[in-house]
């Protein structure tokens, strides 16, 4: 009896305050200090997708190092607590939204990109992208998944951020791209379930984040007439759906022939590390043809939106 009196008091203590292991029945991974980071850095949004590359049974930190299995961020609850405090890779119950989120240093220079295997790996032309850009990357998603395809263990884009298979930064970050599509193509999902998903994910990310720019860039494929199929279609399908929101798009849907890469593949639909640096480059190129660079708050460009 006295050492469950014991045990009684301790539990009570730790509801009091406030200080929880990753829930969610997953094992949460840090992410490292983004303060820390050069341009094009990334960082891992996933309890259990935090491999930097694609296929990896073990975690990361999305700048290369390895996360201990097992290893669990705390999480902090409560509207008494300063997150600007709180160690970055910490978890935060933000009492705004009722949202567990991740603290990230400097979230003003930070990309949130949620994405498939295309932009999992450190070396994806996405991130690269965004770090020819001036970003950090906070990356969010996992091989496999799509706006409609879960890989089994994350779930779709919009489901995995409802349920916590991933978690967004703390904060207000500059830039949200959703990339993606491929899964989908090749799984069959239908037009009306692309279209009605992808509404929910920008709706959610619109409301987290009402200031932040949201681009949404397409599926990459070889194009209409070199075999692209429905991932073109698909591509062609998520212009119409950013056009609709008033969000920029990136259409990716013939960018294998366009820049002639179908000899850069690691397989059918994957880009080996050359043919992503190739399409790293050319994305780069896209964001600041479109004015979506990292400007420093209070420079003129930044003034001017």
């Amino acid at each position: 009896m006295r050492n469950a009196s014991a045990l009684s008091r301790f539990v009570a203590k730790m509801i009091a305050v406030g200080v929880v292991l990753g829930g969610c029945g997953q094992t949460s991974s840090p992410a490292p200090d983004a303060g820390s980071f050069g341009a094009g850095s990334s960082y891992a949004g996933s309890s259990n997708a935090g491999s930097s590359d694609a296929g990896s049974s073990a975690g990361s930190n999305g700048a290369g190092m390895p996360v201990a299995a097992g290893s669990a961020a705390k999480t902090r609850i409560g509207a008494s607590i300063d997150p600007a405090n709180l160690p970055g890779g910490s978890s935060y119950r933000n009492p705004a939204n009722g949202r567990t989120e991740i603290i990230v240093k400097d979230t003003s220079t930070t990309a949130v990109l949620i994405g498939d295997s295309q932009s999992e790996p450190a070396y994806g032309w996405p991130r690269q992208g965004l770090a020819a850009a001036g970003y950090k990357v906070f990356f969010c998603g996992r091989g496999g998944t799509g706006f409609v395809a879960s890989n089994g263990t994350t779930g779709n884009y919009i489901d995995a951020l409802q349920r916590g298979d991933w978690k967004l930064p703390y904060g207000t970050p500059p830039l949200v791209v959703i990339e993606g599509g491929g899964n989908d193509a090749a799984r069959g999902a239908s037009d009306a379930q692309i279209v009605a998903n992808a509404e929910r994910l920008i709706t959610s990310i619109q409301q987290r984040y009402p200031a932040a720019r949201v681009l949404m860039v397409g599926t990459l494929a070889r194009g209409a007439h070199y075999g692209g199929g429905r991932r073109t279609e698909v591509d062609t399908l998520l212009g119409h759906v950013a056009a609709r929101h008033g969000l920029p798009f990136v259409s990716a849907g013939d960018w294998l022939t366009r820049y002639s890469l179908t000899g850069s593949m690691a397989d059918r639909v994957h880009l080996n590390r050359q043919g992503h640096t190739a399409l790293g480059v050319v994305f780069g190129k896209q964001l600041a043809s479109m004015g979506l660079q990292y400007r420093a708050p209070g420079t003129l460009s930044d003034l001017s939106r």
